[in-house]
This record gives structure tokens, sequence and C-alpha cells, in this order.
């Protein structure tokens, strides 16, 4: 028995042991086989097995992206953004720039805008837009995700009014006569996108093809693409990815969760039909609220900045509970969006609530993001066997000094409690939310280990810093574990999946600004070389 790949470094971290080892990796076909000195593996070695020493660069399992729109996020790599702009106006300037590269019968679709970083740190109208662009549609897609910015054009394709009503869970924003304003919020934007996502299958599969290069190069062999209201949404298709995977073409493992809906029929057959080791349903995804800038997150006192405010829950309390009741009876792992200390307190008492009325099992659900939580539910994840999941980088995303006139100066002891959190039990696990971040994981690690805000220079919060070894952990084995994979993945060891990267620096060695620059010099997924810096591998017997 020959191995095809054989990776050593004076730097491996197999997520065992808090720091890295001088070891070597043997690969044969999917499998790890090996995990030794190199002396005692150089028996595996054969004519034709590839050999590569990275000296003291960084081994270690792929990272595992617990929270990605994989599609959404592969879009918002060829369109405009406007994360740069500091008015209105520089962003339209930008989209402008943008829509000379875009054919003129198509959509101009652009992200990331941010208005708590302009000036006047308002929200901006369709009548800028409008005067850029008259008769061409667009919609602009905030760095939240949570509401977009679009033009008469769009809202005129869309036949939206000022006589059209608000939908469910959704905001049409209107001026003081009636009139739209130009932004939409939650799932008012769903009205929109119906038309700005009406994409070929071809379309769809170059997108989804873009999103696994981007993978590859940030060393991401495991996703977790989650239901994110239908303008998050609207681009899956389920069916596409399983083409990849039929053409042996699919470089990441999938585990989807579609939307948790009360429709258990649907659930069920789509577990029924995608159920393999590289693409799986693995749960159920569903919203509780909001975001805290547009003052949607559900939060138990009015916030800071508007007395009459708490934000409302995406679903009535009675129907969420019963949604969880009923998937977690079918042994569903169940995602909540939750960020304001009310909705965390509905995501955990709806599973509490599972727990009496169906009995204790191993169900691993989780709460997303986890923004704003009261100090009373911390413990709670560890008790009741919640995985927290959070993306460390959000925090420096959001403007810090408008995030805390939202939240007020009494609840900015509890923003992104990730070492009370772990300190109390809950098992970490970690992600992007690609496109709200980017699906580079360096950043998140960074983040948590440093808690640097929006300012690059000041610490937020700084008892909630977390090791470099926990932040890698809830990067690896802490996505495996929800995804009920420990026992495969998450870690180098041997007889588990050869998912692993090699970083261009041994991260526990430099100083920690340095790990945000840290890069990729090599992705393998399911044992197979799916990226590379380097174009000729070195074969030697």
């Amino acid at each position: 028995m020959k191995a095809d790949i054989v990776l050593s470094s004076n730097a491996v971290f197999t997520g065992i042991v808090n720091k890295p080892q001088k070891l070597s990796i043997a690969i044969l076909d999917n499998r790890i086989i090996a995990v030794s000195p190199f002396e005692e593996i150089e028996s595996l070695i054969g004519e034709n097995t590839i050999v590569q020493q990275f000296g003291d660069q960084m081994i270690m399992p792929g990272f595992h992206d617990f929270h990605v729109h994989a599609m959404m996020g592969s879009l918002s790599l060829e369109c405009a953004n406007l994360f740069s702009a500091r008015s209105e106006n520089e962003a339209v300037q930008i989209v402008q720039e943008y829509a000379k590269t875009v054919s003129e019968d198509e959509w101009i679709i652009g992200f990331m805008w941010d208005s708590s970083y302009w000036n006047n740190k308002k929200f901006p109208t369709r009548f800028s837009l409008d005067e850029a662009f008259p008769n061409r549609p667009v919609v602009l897609f905030h760095a939240e995700g949570h509401y977009t910015w679009v033009n008469s054009k769009a809202l005129q394709i869309a036949n939206i009014g000022s006589q059209t009503k608000n939908p469910p869970n959704g905001i049409i924003e209107k001026d003081q006569n009636g009139d739209p304003t130009g932004i939409l919020i939650e799932e008012a934007s769903s009205f929109i996108t119906k038309y700005a996502y009406d994409f070929s299958k071809l379309k769809k599969r170059d997108l989804f093809r873009n999103f696994l290069v981007e993978a590859g190069k940030n060393g991401v062999t495991s996703i977790n693409n989650l239901y994110g209201t239908e303008t998050l949404s609207g681009l899956d298709d389920f069916e596409v990815f399983s083409e990849f995977e039929i053409e042996e073409a699919l470089s990441v493992r999938m585990h989807l969760y579609p939307a948790l809906n009360g429709d258990m029929k649907e659930a069920l057959r789509l577990r029924g039909k995608y159920h393999s080791d590289k693409l799986r349903v693995s749960g159920l995804k569903q919203f509780i609220d909001g975001v805290v800038t547009s003052r949607t997150a559900y939060m138990f006192e009015p916030y800071a900045d508007a007395p009459d405010t708490f934000g409302l829950p995406a679903h009535s309390i009675e129907e969420i509970k019963k949604w969880v009741v009923d998937a977690d009876r079918y042994g569903f792992s169940i995602r909540f969006h939750a960020i304001g200390d009310a909705a965390i307190r509905l995501a955990l008492d709806s599973y509490e609530n599972a727990q009496n009325v169906n009995g204790k099992r191993d169900s691993r659900h989780s709460v997303e993001h986890i923004e704003v939580i009261h100090p009373n539910d911390i413990s709670r994840f560890a008790s009741l066997g919640v995985i927290a999941s959070m993306q460390p980088d959000h925090f420096a995303l959001s403007e810090r000094t408008t995030y805390t006139e939202r939240i007020g100066s009494h609840r900015e002891k509890y923003v992104f409690v990730i070492n009370s959190l772990k300190k109390a039990g809950a098992r970490l696990a970690f992600g992007t939310d690609f496109p709200i971040d980017s699906l580079n994981p360096l950043l998140q690690i960074y983040r948590a280990i440093t808690r640097i805000d929006s300012s690059g220079k000041e610490v937020w919060n700084p008892e909630e810093r977390i090791s470099l070894f926990d932040a890698l952990k809830a990067y690896t084995f802490g996505p495996a574990f929800g995804t009920f994979r420990e026992h495969e993945l998450g870690t180098l060891e041997e007889g588990k999946l050869a998912d692993l990267v090699v970083l261009d620096r041994n991260l526990f060695e430099v100083h920690p600004e340095e790990i945000k620059d840290a890069s990729i010099l090599m992705t393998i997924c399911d044992g197979k070389i799916v990226y590379s810096k380097q174009k000729a591998y070195s074969q030697t017997r």
C-alpha cells in the first residue's frame, strides 16, 4: 500500500493537541492513513506519491464554514462592492463605474453599502440612483444583507408603489407622502430579487463554479449552506449542486439547511434526496429576527435611540415553537438566526420546549449570530446542548458607534460574548455568513483572538477574547460536531477524511496582527488537491 500524497511540516496542527507538531500526513484515496513522524511513514512513499515538505508552514484541518450563502456570495464577487464608500454620492459613483462593465439589458447589482460609515449616517434614497440610472434597474444590498437600496426603475419593474402593502416580515420604507424611498427592509427585498435573480441554469452553474474556486483559495473544505430569507436564498439550486457532484466537480462538502417553515413533507423529501458524503441536507434554518442597525433585531428593552421600538419576531412565537417541535420529532437539527436578546431567548425556549415535548436527544440545534445576549441565557447553551454559531469579524463590520447608539451602553457588555459562552460550556462553531463577510476564515480567527473593533485600534470587550487554539477548533472541529461528522472531519487523525489546508506561516509563531494577512498555499478536499499556489508538485520516491 502506497500513499497518493505525503505532506510534511515542522508545524502540523492536528486539532487534538493545542500546538503544532513536527509530523507527516499520508493520504490514500480520500482518507488519512497515517499521521506520524516522517521516518515512520517513509515506507508508504511510492514512485507516484506526491511528496511535499512545507518547512515551518502550517498544515491543519480544512476550514469548515458553519454559515454560508454560497450562491449569493458568488454573485457578490462579480458585482459592485460599495463597502469603501463614505457617502451616498460616492456609492453612486462606484456603481456608475461598475455599470460600464455590465450589458445594458442586465440588472445592475451591488453589495456592501453601509450608511453608518457615511458622514450623515442616513439611509440613501432612490433619487440619487435615478439621476445616474433613469432607465436601468439597480438593486444594492446593504452590508448586513437585511435591506436593499433600489432605484425607481427597479420599483417600477416590481410594481411597487404608494399603494403596495408590506409583506409579512418586511417593510417598504415610504416618505411622508406615502411614496417608496427606495429602501426595502427584510422580506420586502424579495419583491425585487424575484426579477433581478432571473438567471439561466448556465449562469447559476457559472456562479457555483466561481464559489468553489473561492472556497479553495480560502482553505474552505466544508460549508453549511443555510436558508437566508428569499433575498439571500433565491439563487439556491440544489439540482445544480447535485450536478457538480455527479460530474465529480464538487470540491467542498456541502451541508444544506433549507427553510424551517412547517412543511415537513418537503423537508423530508429533500433529506431523502440529498444524503451523500459530499452533499446532504443536514437540518433546517429559519429567522427569529433581523439586525441591530435597522432596529429589526428583537430586544427585551427598547432601542436606546428609538424608545418606541423593540424589534419584532419574524414569525409568531406559537408558530416558531410548533415548527421546532415538529422538525425535532423527525430528527432535524435546527438553526435559528437570533441577534437580539429577546430573539436568542425565544430560540432557546423553543429548543427547551421541544425537549419537554419530544424528550431529550442529541439534537445539536444552534443559534446563529448571538450578537446581544441577556446574561441569564449564557449558561443555557451548555445545559440545552445548543451550539453557539458565531462570526467574530461581524462586530468589526458594523460601525461601533452606530451599533452602540442603537443598543445603549448598558447592553454593550453583552455584545458577541464568545469567551463567556465558551467558559460556560457552550460548543462554538465559526463561519463567515458569506457574502455578509468575505469567505476568508483568517479574518474571523484574527477578530476572535484580538477583539479589535471597526476603528482598527480599540479592543471591544477584551475579556471576550479567546485563544488561537480555541478559535481554530471553532472553525474545524466545532462545525464538524455541529453536522454530526466529528468522527470523520475536524481533526487530522488516521482514518478521517482527507480534508486539510496548508498556510504560508505558522499562526502560533506570529504576532496576532499577521494572522489576517496569512494565505493558503494548498487546499485538499476528499484527498484531492483542489487548490495550490504552486504550479507543480514534487514527486519523489
